[in-house]
C-alpha cells in the first residue's frame, strides 16, 4: 500500500473482529495478507499503539495505517511477446496465453515475459514492480486465459475476487488412464519435501488446496477432463491430478515415462474464464479454443474423434 495515511474508527460492525481482517477489507489495502504485512512492519497502529494481527477490535478504537515507501520503479521494457488480447477496456485485458511464454519475470526469466509483453498496453497495479497488474499466473507451458489489470483499483478488486473464490477457472486436460465421470481432489499442496523445484500433496505443512473434475471423453487409454479450480495452488492441477495416478499428458515434471503422444508440453489449457466486472458488477466470461498442438494429439489418438474443442461444446 502506498499513498495517504488511512485512519478509521471502529465502529460496530468492525467490533470483535480481527485487526487484520479490517485492515485488509480496506480498498488501498486490498487484502489480509498485505494487512498482515503492514501490521509486522509497525505499520498499522490501535489508538496510536502497535498491536497483533489477531488483536479484537473494540467499538471506538482508532485504527491508522500507515502506507510503505513507493517501490523503486522496474526497470522494464516492452518487447514483443506472442500473446492475444480478447478483450479490453479502461480496467483490464483478458489474455490467451501461448505455452512457453513465462507469466512475469523471475529468477532466470528476467526478459521475454507477458508482463514485457503487455508493458505497452499500460498494465498496472500491485506491491510488486516486477509483476505489474498480474492478477494469476499460468505455468510456462501451460496455455490459456488470464486477467490482467491496468489500474492499481482494478487490481486490488480483481485480488479479492480471486481470494473470495469469485473468480472461476476451468481448463481442459488429456490425463493417463481411465477417471470417474466427476471428481473432487481436496489434498493440501506444498513443496515437495525431497525436490524443492516440484511441489507435492505430501508436502508436513501444505496448503489448502481443491479441485474439481469432470471427465468429458475416454479416447482410448486417456481421460479428457476438465478441471475447475476452488483453490489457486502452484501446479495445483498437476500435481492432484498426479497424486491419483493420473498424470497429464507432456507433463515433464509430474508424469514422466508415459506417452507423451508427441507433446513438448502439458495438455493442459485455460479454456474458461467468468468474474464480475471490477467496476460494473457485471459477469463477464471469456472462453479459448485449444491450441492446436493439443487438438492435434487428440487427432493422433483417434482422428475420427468427437471430442470438443472446448469443454463447453
Amino acid at each position: 500500500m502506498t499513498g495517504p495515511t488511512l485512519e478509521i474508527v471502529v465502529g460496530p460492525e468492525q467490533a470483535g473482529r480481527r485487526l487484520d481482517v479490517v485492515v485488509g477489507a480496506l480498498e488501498p489495502v486490498g487484502s489480509r495478507a498485505e494487512a498482515q504485512r503492514l501490521i509486522d512492519r509497525g505499520r498499522v497502529l490501535v489508538d496510536g499503539q502497535p498491536r497483533v494481527k489477531r488483536h479484537q477490535l473494540v467499538p471506538g478504537e482508532r485504527v491508522s495505517v500507515r502506507p510503505v515507501e513507493a517501490a523503486p520503479e522496474a526497470k522494464l521494457s516492452p518487447e514483443d511477446v506472442p500473446h492475444e488480447v480478447l478483450y479490453e477496456d479502461e480496467s483490464l485485458l483478458v489474455v490467451d496465453k501461448p505455452a512457453g511464454v513465462v507469466t512475469h519475470p523471475s529468477k532466470g526469466h528476467e526478459s521475454g515475459t507477458l508482463v514485457h509483453g503487455l508493458l505497452a498496453r499500460a498494465i498496472a497495479g500491485g506491491h510488486d514492480p516486477l509483476r505489474p497488474g498480474i492478477v494469476h499466473r499460468l505455468d510456462r507451458n501451460t496455455s490459456g486465459l488470464l486477467v490482467v489489470a491496468r489500474t492499481p483499483r482494478a487490481h486490488r478488486r480483481l485480488q479479492r475476487l480471486l481470494r473470495d473464490r469469485e473468480i472461476e477457472r476451468r481448463y481442459a486436460a488429456l490425463v493417463h488412464g481411465r477417471m470417474p465421470p466427476a471428481l473432487t481432489i481436496e489434498r493440501p499442496i506444498g513443496r515437495d519435501a525431497r525436490n524443492r523445484t516440484r511441489m507435492s500433496v505430501m508436502a508436513s505443512e501444505g496448503r489448502d488446496a481443491v479441485t474439481h473434475l469432470r471427465r468429458i471423453g475416454q479416447p482410448g487409454r486417456f481421460s479428457y477432463v476438465e478441471a475447475r479450480l476452488e483453490t489457486g495452488r502452484t501446479h495445483q492441477i498437476r500435481v492432484h491430478l498426479e497424486s491419483e495416478g493420473n498424470p497429464v499428458v507432456g507433463d515433464q515434471v509430474y508424469g514422466k515415462r508415459q506417452p507423451d503422444l508427441g507433446l513438448s508440453r502439458q495438455f493442459l489449457h485455460a479454456w474458461y474464464l467468468g468474474f464480475p466486472h471490477p467496476e460494473s458488477g457485471e459477469l463477464v466470461e471469456f472462453r479459448s479454443a485449444l491450441h492446436s498442438d493439443l487438438s492435434d494429439a487428440l487427432d493422433r489418438i483417434d482422428p475420427a474423434h468427437d471430442l470438443p474443442r472446448s469443454p463447453d461444446r
